[in-house]
């Protein structure tokens, strides 16, 4: 397999499927990275932790139906032309 421009944008697609699955209850909350964890006071720098937990809500959020879509033509793409 060569390394595409393609293939690396179907990698990325496939990072991002990966974070907008993550389930809070089920699975972050288990590793201490819900929504309870992340509590700060005001005017407080927010930790790496509060930034990606902050970074999986505006994936699983914003890309939600953009992703429905991609992965379509994506499929549609991986179908006609192997």
């Amino acid at each position: 397999m060569a390394f595409t421009l393609y293939s690396l944008i179907q990698a990325a697609l496939l990072c991002i499927n990966a974070v907008a699955v993550l389930h809070e209850e089920r699975f972050l909350s288990k590793i201490g990275w819900g929504v309870d964890q992340s509590v700060g006071g005001f005017g407080d720098e927010p930790g790496i932790k509060v930034q990606l937990m902050n970074l999986i809500r505006s994936v699983r959020t914003v890309m939600r139906v953009p992703l429905i879509g991609v992965n379509s033509v994506c499929i549609v793409l991986l179908l006609l032309f192997g």
